[in-house]
């Protein structure tokens, strides 16, 4: 039981991470948007890294998402699915016990 408890610690502790990277990466895509910051050569590398690493991810959402125009919804689908997939994975702990 010790060792479920530690593995879904581990995944908790992931999927906060990866949270994190969805917020920041909207963040400074709002940024460029209104045209807060210039763009700077390390921003900008840092915002394409984030967002090649989150890309596949998000692409999978966008297929079954229906279009809305210019507000991307995937990455609040995401951050909602992550939390289910938490919360699953609590209970079933949770129910082993």
């Amino acid at each position: 039981m010790q060792a479920l408890l530690t593995i879904y610690n581990i995944i908790s502790m992931l999927a906060s991470a990866l949270i994190m990277l969805v917020i920041i990466q909207f963040i400074i895509g709002l940024l460029f948007a209104f045209n807060v910051v210039g763009r700077n050569e390390f921003l900008m590398s840092f915002y394409d890294a984030i967002n090649r690493l989150l890309d596949p991810l998000f692409r999978p959402i966008r297929r079954f998402m229906p279009n809305t125009g210019t507000i991307d919804f995937s990455p609040l689908v995401l951050i909602l699915l992550v939390n289910v997939v938490l919360i699953v994975l609590d209970g079933i702990i949770r129910g082993m016990a």
